[in-house]
């Protein structure tokens, strides 16, 4: 059967695929060790699961409002306010089904045949090909490793067109962990200024797992007057390990609310009910639990990170946010293992341990680690990754 041009043109997910192909492994008896997915390791904080449980005592089982129950909407409308120094409405928040229908939704609304979206490098795959399926040519913006992946907002200046109808951030970055620092968000925000036509969407699912001296900067919040031309994509997964809840909320001017609910309402109606009741909780209830699981992602981060600078010839900017380094292993590649990608399946078959090849992020010649497991997988599989390394170049 012949699938349609737009589906056939998508790249699968690299990071699924390698996620599965380790799966294999262990499911044929091989002991491997995982540094693949971007999904916490602890459980859904117990709030959350009782308010849930209560909820579908209540009978929370039956359709909502195709954006979302009325009190999430608020809650989230109350949060985003705060980060962003802005008020926003409740009516100017969508709930969807993770924050990956948030930008589905939001760039098919807004994306017509031939639109530009500026998307700085590395990236999440995502970002690129949602933007493809809705008709619209991404721009790529490359960030250097030697600047900290800090944005080149000159050379995104050059790159807008006619055509250019979108900028799109994510920070902290999936892979690199990087943030968005203050001086570069005042030049974002100087850019945005010269360029009143330049929407904006900012990818925020990591924000509140930043580690000091890290501090998330919001554009908004340097200049609230921009609030009419910006999309900000949130949501609970990865900040409550929720990421199986399937709860993201996208925040927007009216009208492009309005334009998502239509769509989602033709797509998928209404995200899970008892999810966005467990949402609800995770936004107005207990916070320690949240602090608690950034407080150890900070410990793995460090200890990742030194473990992965003490490989000879591994560069590997330190991360401020997320769960993932994302090290230049690129002195390694050679004839057994030509490229990144050949590098992982190499690391994965002959040293038993899974990475993501930064092909798949716009980024040859790094590899994506997750620290989104425990202290001593972390140190094993880097273990592996160094051993495996070395076995490499001892071959070529």
């Amino acid at each position: 059967m012949k699938v349609s041009r737009r589906v056939d043109a998508l790249v699968p997910s690299i990071t699924l695929e390698m996620a599965a192909r380790a799966k294999a492994l262990v499911a044929a008896g091989k002991d491997i060790v995982s540094l693949t997915l971007g999904e916490p390791d602890f459980d859904t904080p117990a709030h959350i699961r009782a308010a849930a449980c209560l909820a579908l005592e209540r009978g929370a089982s039956r359709y909502t409002p195709v954006s979302g129950i009325v009190e999430l909407r608020a809650a989230a409308a109350a949060d985003l306010s705060k980060v962003h120094g802005v008020t926003i409405r409740p009516e100017e928040v969508m709930v969807s089904t993770g924050a990956k229908q948030c930008l589905f939704n939001a760039l098919q609304a807004l994306i017509d045949d031939g639109d530009e979206v500026l998307i700085p490098t590395p990236t999440w795959p995502s970002h690129t090909e949602l933007v493809r399926l809705a008709g619209g040519v991404p721009i790529l913006c490359p960030s250097l490793a030697s600047m900290g992946f800090q944005i080149n907002v000159e050379q995104l200046r050059r790159k807008i067109t006619a055509r250019t109808r979108l900028l799109l951030l994510c920070s902290p970055s999936n892979p690199t962990g990087a943030l968005i620092d203050e001086a570069t968000a005042n030049e974002l925000v100087k850019l945005l200024r010269d360029h009143p036509e330049l929407l904006v969407m900012t990818d925020d699912l990591y924000r509140r797992l930043v580690y000091a001296p890290g501090r998330f900067v919001s554009l908004l919040a340097l200049d609230p007057s921009l609030w009419g031309r910006f999309v900000l994509i949130d949501g609970v997964s990865k900040s409550f390990a929720m990421t199986g809840w399937r709860i993201g909320f996208c925040a927007a001017p009216r009208p492009l609310i309005a334009a998502m609910d239509k769509l989602q309402g033709q797509v998928t109606t209404n995200a899970a009910a008892v999810s966005q009741h467990a949402a609800l909780a995770a936004l107005t209830g207990d916070q320690v639990p949240t602090e608690k699981m950034v407080a150890e992602f900070d410990v793995r981060r460090s200890v990742m990170h030194a473990a992965l600078s003490a490989i000879p010839d591994v560069h590997c900017v330190e991360p401020h946010g997320a769960f993932y380094c994302f090290p230049d292993v690129s002195a390694y590649l050679g004839p057994k293992a030509s490229d990144d990608v050949a590098l992982s399946r190499y690391l994965l078959e002959e040293a038993a341990v899974a990475v993501v090849p930064g092909t798949g992020f716009y980024a040859p010649g790094h590899i994506r680690l997750s620290y989104a497991t425990s202290v001593p997988l972390i140190e094993e599989g880097v273990r592996r990754l160094a051993s495996g390394l070395q076995s490499l170049r001892a071959s070529h």
